[in-house]
């Protein structure tokens, strides 16, 4: 890939990653909003504290899960390139292999028909 839509790439994933980011954090936000609702008792106050500390906490859940996730991604990167690179190897030995095969009988074939 050349630099320039390698840049862009990169640029457009981070752009995507920041968005999908802020749309957790914001459903985090709704869905503690939608939890205090359910205690009416609590004051203004209260809410706030508890809105504040359900949103730190699901944001930090979600934290955790996006790096074991992107952990986990590099991790079969690896196992991926590195099967790659040994059915690569072998396919050029197979076919190197053919190669070698078929021209020696070839060659076999031009001799004896001589």
């Amino acid at each position: 890939m050349k630099p320039d839509k390698e840049r862009t790439a990169r640029g457009l994933a981070q752009v995507e990653g920041y968005l999908l980011w802020n749309a957790e954090v914001e459903e985090a936000r709704r869905r503690a909003v939608r939890f205090t609702e359910q205690l009416p008792w609590l004051t203004t106050a209260q809410r706030e504290d508890v809105e504040r500390v359900y949103v730190t906490d699901r944001v930090a859940v979600c934290r955790e899960s996006l790096t074991r996730i992107a952990e986990r991604a590099v991790e079969l990167r690896g196992e991926y390139t590195a099967r790659y690179d040994r059915l690569r190897a072998r396919c050029v030995a197979v076919s190197a292999l053919t190669v070698g095969a078929l021209s020696g009988t070839f060659t076999a074939l031009a001799l004896i028909s001589r």
